[in-house]
């Protein structure tokens, strides 16, 4: 007969399925973002103002790329943008809840890690959906961008679990860095990711080091693998590698914070 697992510290007390994480966790977890209107006004509105500042030149109808135009590539950018700001965004709240001391009391509950991690993750990606719709509503309502209509899904749903990545990557950040600029920082970093993977400056204009660099950026292979369904051509496994890569990297990191965090009782 196995003997139950015991939580680490908590003798007696048996580990719940899957670590703790379930639905009715999720659910309140997106209740309490929801809450914070500024900052789902800043993630949904900010890259809805880039699209329909940069997206919107007439000339840009007339130019294609792959099986669209211009705009629909400049709004599958914005909407990436959106989504990693709003993902990376919800994942670094977890610094107010560290200055709350809140995420230490969880070390008194079965809630795992793992789990834990995986709520607050699950939770982003709410954010990043709401950034994803936005951005592509309004290429709907203006019909400047124009690609076959499985590629406005393709694309949306390619956004959508990429953004994983800065969910991953809001989380490190917040446990990692003080709460009081914590934003700042992540938006310094993500101005510098989006550059560095050529989301705002195409890599072609870059020297050669450069674009050797970028290929190493987190946003280097999100970026790449959005846009293939629009702009097709040969594809290129190392994008995948960069995604994982960084995926792997910034949600270890943000276990590994965690558990230093919380061990501090």
């Amino acid at each position: 007969m196995s003997t139950p697992q015991v939580v680490a510290g908590q003798a007696g007390r048996e580990v719940p399925p899957f670590g703790g994480f379930s639905t009715a966790i999720v659910r309140l977890e997106i209740r309490r973002l929801l809450r914070n209107r500024r900052t789902v006004l800043f993630t949904v509105v900010f890259p809805v103002f880039f699209f329909l500042i940069f997206g919107l030149n007439s000339s840009y109808a007339s130019n294609r790329i792959g099986q669209g135009n211009e705009s629909a590539f400049i709004m599958i950018s914005m909407a990436l943008y959106g989504a990693v700001l709003a993902t990376s965004g919800g994942g670094a709240i977890v610094s107010v809840e560290r200055l709350a001391a809140w995420s230490r009391q969880l070390r008194i509950t079965p809630l795992q890690p793992a789990a834990y991690i995986a709520v607050k993750m699950a939770t982003s990606l709410v954010l990043g959906l709401a950034a994803i719709l936005a951005v592509y509503l309004a290429g709907l309502l203006t019909h400047t961008p124009s690609m076959p209509a499985v590629l406005w899904v393709a694309t949306g749903a390619a956004l959508w679990v990429g953004s994983l990545l800065f969910a991953a990557f809001g989380l490190f950040a917040g446990y990692l860095l003080p709460s009081e600029n914590v934003m700042q920082l992540i938006g310094f970093a993500l101005m510098l990711f989006s550059f560095g993977g050529g989301l705002f400056v195409p890599l072609s204009q870059f020297s050669h080091p450069l674009r050797v660099l970028a290929t190493y950026t987190p946003l280097y292979g999100l970026n790449q693998l959005v846009h293939y369904p629009l702009v097709q051509g040969p594809f290129d496994w190392t994008w995948v590698a960069n995604l994982l890569a960084w995926l792997t990297l910034f949600t270890a990191g943000a276990i590994w914070r965690f558990r230093k965090d919380t061990a501090r009782i």
